[in-house]
């Protein structure tokens, strides 16, 4: 069956997190990822723990379904093999810091006077304007500056790093649909353009209603653990052996959730009739539901609730996530082939489309594996040329 973005090809110079995670996802759509890595260790990551053997698991998680070529862009000779590949491009993804294209000649000016077909995605930590846009970047400064770690994590305790690297990942995402979206305006005209997506600024564009709740209050969001800031109840509680998650998010959950726990008193009490109430008074709230909640286990709650009608989750640990029913159904956990490290698991596509399905189907590729290919199979070059090319 065909893919949707089959046809698509994609030079990736990107290296860790970002834009790997962004060309994960193209690849995982049906493009052809050429992934272009230099000479000696290739991408960061190919360094990074876990290790399957001498093979980086967070490597192979990342760039499944991609072929990687070697070639150094700042010798003259690869640095032409690039340009034949931009010439046939569609998409070029890199994250360097803002200014390290164009000191090799091959920024967004340049590839556009070669290719003006071209979707140019830069990825930085701060984008490519602005006061700090030389600034290097990772994902928990971004975290930190973008305002995050400031709500995230228990109340008066130290900021607290999301558990995932949310500021790498959020680029990636944002990255991504900047090129569809890139993508759609050249099936009009015929012209690409250059995609800047900078990390913080991914990062205030996800504060969500926290923006909102500083510009009515005048007052700066805070850490609230679990709970949400705008509904009641809506937070985990304790039971008999862990916590459970109870989101009942309107005044019709609230009752119903009321005569399951068996507190029927509460449903029409002053404190608690509507949600404004219930936000005001929430930590009044918190105990009396808790006391509840705590007399029974979570395994028991799930059931419950659930057969009532009412919202409900379990906190999962990863391991119960990988055997989760739900997400195995959905194709969230796949098993890949490496040619090295051999079989592993590691997520799937999200992305589920009724005609033109993604797949997880090729495993991460070998530093310069498929070098020969892309020299012969998409320059069209010959054995002669190959082999001049390999010697020099």
């Amino acid at each position: 069956m065909k893919k949707a973005l089959q046809g698509l090809r994609v030079l990736d110079l990107s290296r860790v997190l970002a834009g790997p995670y962004c060309t994960m996802i193209l690849a995982d759509l049906g493009a052809e990822v050429i992934k272009i890595e230099p000479p000696g260790d290739g991408d960061d990551s190919r360094a990074f723990a876990p290790f399957i053997g001498n093979e980086s698991a967070y490597f192979m998680s990342l760039n499944r379904g991609k072929k990687s070529i070697v070639l150094n862009l700042k010798n003259e000779k690869d640095k032409a093999a690039f340009l034949e590949l931009v010439r046939i491009a569609d998409v070029l993804v890199e994250n360097y810091r803002p200014g390290t294209m164009e000191k090799l000649g091959l920024g967004y000016e340049a590839l556009r006077e070669i290719n003006p077909r071209l979707v140019y995605a830069a990825i930085s930590g701060f984008g490519h304007t602005g006061p700090y846009s030389q600034r290097p970047a990772y994902d928990m400064i971004v975290q930190a500056m973008g305002g995050i770690m400031s709500i995230t994590g228990e109340p008066n305790r130290p900021p607290t790093r999301v558990g995932t690297s949310v500021g790498d990942i959020t680029a990636a995402l944002f990255g991504t649909i900047g090129i569809m979206t890139a993508l759609n305006v050249r099936n009009e005209s015929g012209k690409g353009q250059k995609v800047d997506v900078g990390m913080l600024d991914c990062q205030v564009a996800i504060l969500e209603n926290a923006i909102a709740r500083y510009e009515v209050t005048g007052q700066a969001p805070k850490p609230m653990g679990s709970r949400h800031p705008s509904i009641a109840p809506f937070e985990a509680y304790p039971t008999k052996d862990y916590f459970v998650i109870i989101p009942a998010g309107n005044d019709a959950l609230w009752a119903k959730l009321c005569n399951i726990l068996g507190i029927t008193q509460y449903i029409d009490d002053p404190r608690f009739k509507t949600n404004r109430d219930r936000v005001a008074n929430v930590e009044v709230l918190y105990d009396l539901l808790g006391e509840v909640t705590k007399t029974r286990t979570t395994a028991e709650w799930m059931e419950i609730l659930e057969s009532g009608g009412v919202p409900v989750g379990p906190i999962n640990t990863i391991d119960k996530v990988v055997e989760d029913p739900q997400v195995l159904a959905r194709e969230m956990i796949v098993e890949i082939s490496h040619p090295v490290a051999g079989p592993m698991k590691i997520a799937g596509n999200p992305i589920k489309l009724s005609d033109t399905p993604g797949k997880v189907s090729e495993p991460a590729p070998l530093l310069g594996q498929h070098t020969e290919w892309v020299l012969r199979d998409v320059l069209g070059w010959n054995d002669e040329r190959i082999a001049a090319f390999k010697s020099e």
